[in-house]
């Protein structure tokens, strides 16, 4: 009688159907070190984000690249009383796509995958008069670490304006290029009037 007892509770859980959650410790992890995986010697970045400022220079143009944006072209649109308000208009013009600011000279990068540079060539070329630049290959980008998610006025450290969702999220060049029209379509109506 033990012995049937025991296969009975010993049978196969059927699958059922569902989706799969990932904590945000583990989305965070994994988003670190793919990252990481950016730089040649992953330690070494991953030592500066634990003993600097919480930065480390990452190659840009082998996983992801980036578009430089300035902080007047963000704000012209988003009209921010506050650095938060830039970074919710930020991750709804991007639909969560991930972006990083730099407080210090008011600039934010938006990461978008490591082919835009070669594929958006001549966008990019229009976008340098809006002092807007296209990042790849040969350049090097100040990312903070994953965690460093808020705007600190004591330190005007780089941080995160969008957390990265996930690893390999990025945000879409159309996306990314039609923020950039909206910005430089509402300059002009603004130098006109």
């Amino acid at each position: 009688m033990t012995g049937a007892r025991d296969q009975r509770a010993l049978r196969p859980v059927k699958a059922e159907p569902g989706v799969l959650v990932h904590s945000r410790s583990d989305r965070e992890l994994a988003t670190a070190q793919w990252l990481l995986a950016a730089h040649p010697a992953p330690e070494q970045a991953r030592e500066a984000w634990a003993h600097r400022d919480g930065v480390c220079l990452l190659p840009l143009g082998t996983l992801f690249s980036a578009v430089r944006l300035p902080g007047r072209l963000v704000h012209a649109l988003a009209d921010p009383t506050e650095p938060a308000d830039a970074d919710v208009f930020l991750s709804d013009a991007l639909d969560g796509g991930p972006v990083i600011c730099d407080p210090a000279g008011l600039r934010y990068y938006a990461l978008v995958p490591a082919s835009m540079p070669e594929k958006w060539r001549q966008a990019a070329d229009d976008w340098r008069a809006l002092d807007v630049e296209l990042l790849g290959r040969g350049t090097y980008l100040g990312v903070p670490r994953v965690d460093a998610v808020e705007f600190d006025p004591h330190t005007h450290s780089s941080y995160w304006s969008v957390p990265m969702p996930s690893a390999a999220m990025l945000c879409t060049p159309l996306d990314v290029a039609r923020l950039i029209a909206a910005a430089s379509h509402h300059l002009a109506a603004e130098a006109d009037t």
